[in-house]
């Protein structure tokens, strides 16, 4: 898996930035293998966790994979992979940015914490088709600490949410 790691910022122990961005990593990789258990000891459950969606109703892809319901009768070929493009980690939350040809954009927003002992996934907000930027407040004032990246998009109209965090 190619992927770019942002330099760290926005706060947060850099310990704990990497290893919430190896938490995420892990992730991406077991929904690549279809190892379900693995996917289920880094997420809380289903009713646990927290989840929110922008785009059209027909590409809430990750959601349908965290569930088991990940396209199950299409073939392997067919099916939607995610192949994160950029990550970024800062404070509790991984932001990973990733794009399959022109059509297809993403962009997922994790949020992580202690579930007892282990380090789990506790919030998800998934971006279909939807350029984001994430602003967080800091000492009064609001500062950008994450923008989606359109180069390859740059000619196509979509959706422009801003995060507050």
């Amino acid at each position: 898996m190619r992927v770019k790691m942002e330099a760290e910022d926005g706060g947060g122990n850099p310990t704990h930035k990497a290893l919430n961005k190896k938490v995420v990593a892990m992730l991406y990789k077991a929904l690549a293998a279809g190892d379900g258990d693995a996917v289920s000891k880094l997420v809380m459950s289903n009713d646990d966790l927290e989840w929110r969606y922008h785009g059209p109703p027909q590409c809430q892809y990750m959601m349908w994979a965290l569930t088991g319901h990940h396209q199950r009768h299409k073939p392997e070929d067919q099916k939607f992979k995610f192949k994160p493009r950029r990550i970024m980690a800062f404070r509790d939350r991984v932001i990973v940015e990733g794009w399959d040809g022109l059509d297809d954009y993403w962009v997922h927003v994790w949020t992580l914490k202690m579930d007892g002992s282990r380090l789990v996934i506790a919030k998800f907000r998934e971006y279909f088709n939807t350029w984001l930027t994430v602003l967080i407040r800091s000492f009064g004032k609001e500062v950008r600490v994450w923008q989606s990246e359109p180069r390859l998009h740059r000619n196509r109209s979509l959706p422009d949410i801003i995060l507050a965090i």
